[in-house]
């Protein structure tokens, strides 16, 4: 199982990745299994030398009792210190962010983030990109 967040390559340049562990409670991670995973607001920030992910909307789950959890709240994700520093330094440089690209289950079941240090992309990029995208779509076909 693997949610991806299509907007994030839309609207940003990716220019490096990490893959995250993630602090989950209770029934998140079978809301996870069940792809009940919205990144619409979703952006990552540090705060203290740990980085947050906020917005991220896990739908609750619907065989969950009172003990289920709330949809929307800060998660914490999980780095090395040396992973975290050189990010936050490469934050401090103007027009950079941190963006949840995808969550996915590794070969031990657990819950992972990957998360890109980004690039806002100007509209004029969007368009090229389309027109890049639609002109390979044309190639494939005219070779099949």
């Amino acid at each position: 199982m693997e949610l991806k967040n299509r907007s994030a390559f839309h609207e940003y340049y990716i220019e490096d990745k990490l893959v995250a562990g993630m602090v989950l409670v209770g029934t998140e991670v079978k809301s996870i299994r069940d792809g009940k995973v919205s990144f619409a607001d979703a952006y990552c920030f540090f705060d203290k030398h740990e980085l947050w992910v906020k917005g991220l909307h896990i739908a609750e789950y619907r065989l969950g009792t009172t003990n289920n959890h709330i949809a929307v709240h800060d998660r914490k994700l999980l780095l090395n210190k040396r992973e975290i520093k050189k990010w936050e330094n490469k934050l401090k440089d103007k027009g950079y962010t941190v963006v949840p690209l995808r969550i996915f289950f590794n070969e031990n079941n657990l819950a992972k983030m990957e998360v890109g240090l980004a690039k806002g992309k100007k509209l004029h990029d969007k368009r090229e990109t389309i027109k890049s995208r639609d002109a390979e779509r044309e190639m494939k076909r005219y070779l099949k």
